[in-house]
């Protein structure tokens, strides 16, 4: 009744629908399946070809990704470990714009450190500052909008804040000056071209020089003529007195150019780990960059959510994280992520973040944006019908009831 063909093709669909139903289980959902977990032949999943250990060790989940990772979004990953610094007397700086990093169109990022007196010289931008404080200390002076000058003193945890156009300068304080990371809200922004004081000096005639200030021309006979940009000078003195000189009968801005939000309230706190958050409702001056500064104890994780006013640009301070990104597709993908690192992920695209060192894991968040948004994926299925819920991924109304419904941003290894 059957042929030898029928009966090839009958097994043939047998052994299909077995590799099917293997492959799309629990934690292992996709077809044809994914990941190492799905190879069977000794030599599916090693690499016997050339390769770099040491790079390959930093990146686990790159070389074995979880069998739920799948198709193919752009990588979330860059770092200023391997970016070229430019190094100069009084300090040095390094940046990822989105000529490095494909994906990071809303935000570039720098990394900088100044020596004891070490001076990033006056200057502005096209672009928006944002910045926060790694280490040690800086004096930073600004003038706003307005002409009202401002002068101020930043630790590690701190934020600075100048807006487009805004002129500053930045002075690294004893005993051993400052390391920060900055964060201009334009992909493209890039601190090896800004608009600097010497450079303008330099290149205006002599005589409109003198006409602009009102002396003689000879004032300025040994004015440099090349850029400063980073340069040795002499440590500062009393914040108060610089404050004084500069006032010169004038009022200072309503708002401080400065935030403490390592030292702010957090937003979100447990024994898990914190969230501070920083914007325009607590920060005033900072309208167009709201940052969230994450610490994540051993085994916690930052719960599942998405941003939905802005994509997020990170800095990862210290530990080990791994990020999972999702989106439309489906497309979901995993990196590692330590000190030095810049993760990135598009508005809306849903994604978490685990702590996986011995350590605490702590980085910052940075959002183009005047406001923090964020929506939390247990906030809202504990606020939908229970029933809905339990329809929709077939799990028991009672378990649902068990899950947290105050958004609690992170939560404890389980």
């Amino acid at each position: 009744m059957f042929s030898r063909r029928d009966l090839l093709a009958a097994s043939a669909v047998g052994a299909a629908m077995t590799a099917s139903a293997h492959a799309a289980s629990f934690g292992n959902p996709d077809e044809p399946p994914q990941g190492a977990i799905n190879a069977k032949s000794p030599g599916s999943s090693i690499d016997p070809g050339p390769q770099n250990p040491a790079i390959a060790k930093q990146f686990p989940s790159a070389f074995s990704p979880p069998a739920t990772d799948v198709g193919g979004l752009p990588t979330t990953w860059a770092s200023f470990n391997n970016a070229a610094r430019r190094i100069q007397n009084g300090g040095w700086a390094r940046q990822v714009t989105v000529d490095d990093f494909a994906i990071s169109k809303e935000i570039s990022g720098v990394n900088m450190r100044l020596s004891a007196g070490g001076i990033r010289e006056l200057h502005w931008h096209q672009a928006a500052e944002w910045a926060i404080m790694t280490y040690g200390t800086c004096r930073v002076t600004v003038l706003d909008v307005q002409g009202r000058p401002y002068v101020g003193d930043v630790k590690a945890g701190d934020l600075w804040y100048f807006p487009a156009g805004t002129p500053h300068s930045l002075q690294g304080l004893g005993p051993d000056g400052c390391e920060f990371v900055i964060c201009f809200d334009d992909g493209h922004a890039d601190e090896f071209n800004t608009l600097l004081l010497s450079d303008w000096m330099a290149h205006t005639p002599p005589e409109v020089l003198a006409k602009n200030f009102g002396v003689p021309v000879e004032s300025f006979a040994n004015i440099p003529l090349h850029n400063l940009w980073i340069f040795q000078g002499t440590v500062p003195g009393d914040l108060a007195a610089d404050r004084t000189a500069m006032s010169r009968n004038v009022e200072m801005p309503p708002h401080p150019f400065i935030f403490s939000l390592e030292g702010s309230r957090p937003l979100k706190q447990s024994d898990a780990g914190t969230i501070h958050v920083a914007d325009s409702t607590n920060f005033n001056v900072s309208t167009t960059v709201a940052s969230a500064l994450v610490t994540l104890k051993p085994g916690a994780v930052r719960e599942m959510h998405w941003h939905p006013n802005a994509d997020e640009w990170q800095y990862y301070i210290k530990g080990k994280g791994r990020m999972t990104v999702f989106n439309t597709g489906p497309n979901a993908l995993t990196m590692d992520f330590n000190a030095g690192d810049i993760g990135y992920v598009r508005r809306n695209y849903g994604h978490y973040v685990e702590n996986v060192g011995d350590t605490d894991l702590q980085f910052v968040g940075v959002f183009r944006a005047p406001r923090y948004e964020e929506v939390s994926l247990t906030n809202w299925l504990t606020h939908t019908p229970p029933k809905l819920v339990a329809q929709h991924l077939n799990i028991d109304e009672a378990a649902i009831a068990k899950w947290p419904d105050n958004s609690p941003g992170i939560m404890p290894k389980a």
